[in-house]
């Protein structure tokens, strides 16, 4: 019976305890949703004015004050919050930078022909670089000429160029004998002539062609100096001959310019009294056409200065006078003896040289330079002069003067061997591992780290075609600009298409790759980006940047390298701009400015990298016509 009582007595307090936990869970569950459905009405807009309203039914009871504030503003915010946040407003205004006035349509700040006047006129100094101060820059954007047009594409703007962009008519009266340049209603016509090419520069350089072997791919590189309007250039690109050509900005009115618009490499420059701004051992071939430099005078400072950008067994090639005096005096206008005297002197520099005459045929002169300088160093106690350079940098061209020494090639192990290392031809020169990184003489590059950049920039340039369209159609860009080029794996990613690159290494970079440039078999430049390039106005048809902000960052103003920048782009020309995301936010607000229409794009690695890449176009807008208000310009 006890058991049985105790038995009867738990099973009615587990019952009990039951009932009990049942009615706890459903006294929960009501409260619960009486809580969750007033949460709901409180924070709908009209139970907010119900709940502060004196008629309110229920009354909120705020934990505090500030948390009434809150609950009272509360707006449910669905919206993504993971992109970078809005620039600041300071940084966001768009400050509109006007045109110049059109008398600056063909301006170059650094070869200024009126401020070249106040320079010593001995040795053409004053048409060397003399760029403006800080306060005489121009802060205004260069026009194109009214009716500015797109140059026609390669290949047919070998051959044509419009006269609207340049209107100039100069040359087609004072060369007219020649062959450089006719006109013709609405374009110029280039008939591939020169003063000593006269059946044209295709015929000439086949002459060449019989002298020494331009078929092979051992020559790749070449210097025009005195280029005219550079028809020697043009038609050597036919044999996969990359030529920079150069001429003063003198009397003959726009002759760079005429080079650049038929879509050959140029640059304005002069051999006066700096060193050309190329590295030593750049060019595989030099060649002056009735180019009037005075070889044989100033202890043959020029022809050193050609020694020096001349690779071992290199070619310097001159034509004209005195080259082929005999038959040619009288129309020359000069003496026998001087000519003869001009000729023996050139002679006597090239031997001091060490350079080897192979051959003179006609009008054309041929000099080799050694493959190293083992004779050249023996002969030393025949020829006094030009000693040898000491303590000098061969590779420094940035307003550095000329010398009259001669600079040492890199020291060799026997006679035979090639001083500075033997060039693969081409075209595979252009990826084989450059004899300046084999050797160790680029501070910080090895073999590895430049297979490394040329996979780099496949990559990066097949990224850029998927979103400039523009890029990836082959003939829409022809002129092309790397302001920082470093290797050279910009424009060796592009190699095959219809283009060509100037390859620019700024001289406040921590590496000189200059030379490993040149020994790929591309061109370029030294540059300092706070300086106006040397070069017209509408050069380029797509300017690259990499990093080059950053590197400018503390240097200069960032608005006058844009200014820069769009001097030198033409109408509806292109831009890339890669850096880090800061930086381009405050280059878009400059370019929005300018009227650049550009975004900004992720890296080609995605979205969470700082570095980002601007894409901008430059709008069609030019000077207005002569008979109209110049407060306005043409656009469309």
């Amino acid at each position: 019976m006890a058991n049985t009582a105790g038995s009867t007595r738990l099973s009615y307090i587990t019952f009990k305890t039951k009932h009990a936990n049942l009615y706890s869970i459903t006294l929960v569950t009501i409260l619960c949703t009486i809580f969750y459905l007033a949460g709901m009405w409180q924070h709908s807009p009209g139970a907010i004015r119900a709940a502060t309203s004196p008629s309110s039914i229920l009354t909120f009871v705020p934990c505090s004050s500030t948390s009434a504030k809150a609950s009272t503003n509360l707006n449910l915010d669905f919206s993504a919050h993971h992109q970078a946040p809005d620039p600041p407003p300071t940084l966001a205004r768009v400050t509109y930078i006007p045109p110049c006035d059109p008398k600056y349509v063909e301006n170059v700040p650094c070869e200024d022909t009126h401020r070249s006047l106040k320079f010593d006129r001995d040795r053409l100094i004053y048409r060397e670089r003399h760029c403006p101060e800080k306060t005489e820059l121009l802060k205004c954007r260069v026009p194109a000429p009214h009716g500015y047009t797109v140059p026609f594409r390669w290949p047919e703007s070998r051959q044509f160029a419009w006269y609207a962009n340049v209107p100039h008519k100069e040359l087609t009266v004072e060369k007219k004998n020649q062959n450089w340049v006719r006109f013709q209603g609405d374009r110029f016509s280039f008939p591939g002539g020169g003063t000593m090419f006269p059946r044209g520069a295709d015929a000439y350089i086949d002459d060449i062609g019989k002298l020494i072997n331009l078929k092979d791919g051992s020559i790749r590189t070449a210097i025009d100096t005195g280029c005219g309007v550079a028809s020697w250039g043009a038609y050597l690109m036919s044999r996969n001959i990359l030529a920079v050509s150069f001429a003063p900005r003198d009397t003959h009115e726009a002759q760079v310019q005429f080079a650049l618009e038929r879509g050959v490499p140029a640059l304005i420059g002069v051999m006066a009294s700096i060193r050309l701004p190329y590295p030593s051992r750049a060019f595989d071939m030099a060649h002056c056409s009735r180019c009037l430099i005075p070889w044989g005078q100033y202890d043959g400072l020029y022809l050193i200065e050609v020694d020096r950008v001349l690779r071992p067994g290199g070619y310097w090639i001159l034509s004209g006078p005195p080259v082929n005096w005999e038959s040619h005096w009288k129309g020359w206008n000069r003496t026998t003896e001087d000519l003869k005297s001009e000729q023996n002197g050139i002679e006597t520099i090239a031997r001091s040289l060490c350079w080897k005459k192979l051959i003179q045929k006609k009008d054309l002169a041929i000099w080799q330079k050694p493959t190293n300088h083992v004779h050249c160093i023996a002969n030393r106690r025949v020829f006094k002069k030009p000693r040898f350079c000491k303590a000098q940098d061969p590779d420094m061209a940035w307003y550095t003067k000329m010398e009259t020494c001669l600079t040492p090639l890199p020291e060799v192990s026997n006679i035979k061997e090639i001083a500075g290392g033997q060039l693969t031809k081409w075209p595979e020169r252009l990826n084989a591992i450059p004899p300046r990184v084999n050797r160790g003489a680029v501070d910080g590059v090895t073999a590895e780290m430049f297979r490394e950049d040329t996979a780099l920039w496949k990559k990066r340039v097949t990224y850029y075609k998927s979103v400039d369209y523009q890029l990836a159609q082959p003939g829409r860009y022809r002129n092309l600009l790397d302001m920082n080029a470093y290797l050279g794996g910009f424009a060796a990613a592009l190699v095959d298409d219809p283009l060509w690159v100037m390859n620019t290494v700024p001289v406040e970079a921590k590496i000189n790759t200059l030379g490993v440039i040149y020994e790929r078999g591309l061109i370029g430049t030294y540059q300092n980006w706070c300086e106006a390039m040397s070069t017209y106005p509408r050069t380029y048809d797509l300017i690259h940047a990499d990093s080059i902000f950053s590197l400018y960052k503390d240097r200069c103003e960032m608005e006058d390298v844009l200014l820069e920048m769009d001097r030198i782009l033409r109408p509806e020309g292109s831009v890339i701009i890669r850096d880090d995301v800061d930086i381009l936010v405050k280059i878009k607000s400059i370019t929005d400015g300018m009227e650049w229409e550009g975004r900004i794009a992720d890296h080609e690695n995605g979205p969470h990298q700082r570095e980002k890449i601007l894409f901008a176009n430059k709008k069609y807008w030019t000077a207005p016509a002569p008979d109209q208000n110049q407060g306005t310009h043409t656009a469309r």
